[in-house]
């Protein structure tokens, strides 16, 4: 469980330092037989600035709970 609380901290940084990331998605405009029309759009996929914390606050709660049980 403590490994589980130490990943949640990682992640937890992670989060707030990258605010998220692009996908390029390919999406068909056009498709009469043998042409085809296609368009490239970058899609940003993001996650709240407070996601990130409570991932870092969760991870130290399970750290700290394991810790003062043994």
């Amino acid at each position: 469980m403590k490994a589980f609380g130490i990943i949640l901290i990682v992640v937890g940084i992670f989060m707030l330092i990258y605010r998220g990331f692009s996908v390029q998605t390919e999406k068909k405009v056009i498709d009469i037989g043998p042409v085809e029309v296609n368009k490239k759009e970058n899609k940003w996929i993001g996650w709240p600035v407070y996601a990130g914390g409570l991932a870092i606050v969760a991870g130290v709660l399970i750290v700290v709970g394991q810790s003062k049980k043994k």
